[in-house]
């Protein structure tokens, strides 16, 4: 392989700190919007029109985010890595400065799309960088960072939608991005130094092409199914074809291609393989339960959309404690299997208790059994990342980084798509157990998928048994996740302990870890 490669020097502490900043203003761009829009999506309905299309503005955002990821890790791998994640915050301004003016329901979906091609870029590459100017040894002490802002976001996203929406105007939901995303490409122009690649060996726009529109029909069965068309019709049986059989072809494609998207002789590394599964796995049994949460504080306990934001709070916070004390001891202790094997068994107890959720449970013991919880997840969630980043050579460690949260990403749609099915199934039989037969007759479809605020308008008798049933249903969703949780705390035991770097990748040349010295000899 020809290639031109600008050696890198060392970063200072003080320009790590400012590289850390600019990182986590993009982080927070991508965070926040997600948890900001969503408070304001009934105003935007209301004035824009097309509820039947209001799925679209969060899966246009999930697919483009998502497909548009193993592109970027490539890319970066290729060409470099700060001049990508500047292209991606633009791409990501252009679609929130779009989605600002948007005057229709469809251009709103469109220029959702576009932000979510930014998205895709910022969480890949804001790990990836992290990667090239932090020692896996030393990153401890910055996962407390990383995880506060995810923490900030989720608990401040509801309260900024809210005010801009009741003070302003909605259209400040995406204009507030403007701001942040210029403060990002300040930092990161001045204080973000890489090294620079050219190869002569291009992209596989091909095997690009078929691994987006793979996973786009995947997610949109996700999507679709249960919801828009029944699972077993034409359509959604047609997706599931399409998307497996365009990413068996991106396998075939990947193989005999020079420069894959994402080589497929990192599945022949154990740690890449573990660590890929079990960010699936968790991402499929936690993360798409735990998106059912505000669910039960809207519509059982009753609170407002702002509110029930605010009353994740305890989960949000203790994922921010966990992640900061797992850093720490990662980086005093040198290892890191311990942590996503006590946070798989911890999430198995908290998802368990949260399956004794009711409408006469307390606030306290809610939070209780959610700080419980967000614990397990603090302790395991950074690891796989770290653990793939410390294994793979620098050449690979986008698109491997890319890698993990694509099947992050792609186990919490199907798991938001099966406990929706589950939900919906336990729902119907709840309801005849819960309403009377001749009250039940006044309960549509429509109705049930109504807004929290529609449901307590109904009869205060058959209000009660509405979120009864809704409370059974949603126990329902808590249980069935854990044995699915059970599978990533065995799953974590395969994940293989290796010696953690010292040094970062820039300023250094690179070195071949030991479990790929074989694989790098016979190349």
């Amino acid at each position: 392989m020809n290639d031109d490669f600008t050696p890198p020097t060392q970063l200072s502490q003080r320009q790590v700190y400012l590289v850390f900043i600019g990182l986590m203003a993009g982080m927070l761009l991508s965070s926040l919007d997600q948890t900001v829009v969503s408070t304001a999506m009934p105003t935007i309905v209301g004035e824009l029109g097309g509820l039947e299309h209001l799925s679209w503005v969060i899966t246009a955002y999930l697919l483009t985010s998502t497909a548009s990821m193993l592109l970027y890790g490539k890319l970066s791998d290729l060409y470099g890595r700060k001049l990508l994640f500047q292209a991606a915050i633009v791409i990501f301004l252009i679609g929130s400065l779009l989605s600002g003016v948007a005057q229709t329901m469809l251009q709103l979906i469109l220029f959702r799309g576009v932000q979510g091609l930014g998205a895709g870029g910022i969480m890949v590459l804001s790990q990836a960088v992290v990667g090239d100017v932090i020692a896996p040894r030393e990153r401890g002490r910055y996962q407390g960072y990383m995880g506060t802002v995810f923490g900030v976001s989720s608990v401040a996203g509801p309260l900024i939608g809210g005010f801009f929406t009741d003070h302003l105007t909605w259209r400040w939901v995406f204009f507030v991005n403007i701001p942040v995303g210029i403060m990002a490409m300040i930092v990161t122009q001045f204080a973000l130094r890489l090294p620079v690649h050219r190869f002569e060996r291009g992209i596989d726009y091909r095997g690009a092409f078929l691994m987006m529109a793979g996973i786009s029909a995947l997610l949109l069965l996700t999507s679709w199914g249960g919801i828009e068309y029944a699972w077993g019709s034409p359509v959604i049986i047609g997706l599931g074809i399409v998307g497996i059989a365009l990413l068996a072809v991106f396998l075939l494609q990947e193989v005999r291609v020079p420069e894959p998207l994402l080589p497929l002789r990192l599945f022949r590394h154990k740690i890449f393989s573990v660590a890929t599964a079990l960010s699936f796995v968790v991402g499929l049994g936690l993360l798409g339960a735990v998106s059912y949460l505000p669910i039960y504080f809207q519509v059982v306990r009753g609170t407002s959309a702002t509110m029930s934001g605010l009353q994740l709070a305890p989960l949000m916070g203790a994922v921010v404690i966990a992640v900061a004390g797992t850093g720490r001891l990662i980086t005093r202790l040198g290892r890191y299997r311990m942590f996503p094997i006590c946070g798989s068994a911890i999430m198995v107890v908290g998802m368990y208790l949260l399956s004794h959720l009711n409408e006469n449970t307390s606030f306290w013991e809610a939070a209780g059994y959610m700080f419980f919880l967000g614990i397990g997840l603090g302790m395991l969630m950074q690891v796989p990342v770290l653990a793939v980043q410390n294994a793979v050579m620098h050449r690979d460690l986008g698109a491997a980084t890319a890698g993990v949260n694509v099947f992050r990403m792609l186990g919490s749609a199907f798991g938001v798509a099966i406990f929706g099915s589950i939900l919906n199934n336990r729902l119907t039989h709840e309801l005849q157990q819960s309403i009377p037969a001749s009250a039940l007759g006044q309960l549509s479809r429509s109705t049930l998928t109504a807004s929290p605020v529609q449901l307590r308008a109904l009869p205060p008798d058959i209000h009660a048994g509405v979120v009864h049933a809704f409370s059974l249903s949603l126990d329902s969703v808590f249980l069935w996740a854990v044995p699915l949780i059970m599978v990533a705390f065995v799953v974590s035991w395969f994940l293989q302990e290796m010696p953690l770097r010292e040094y970062a990748h820039v300023g250094a040349e690179e070195a071949v870890p030991p479990s790929l010295e074989g694989e790098a000899a016979g190349e």
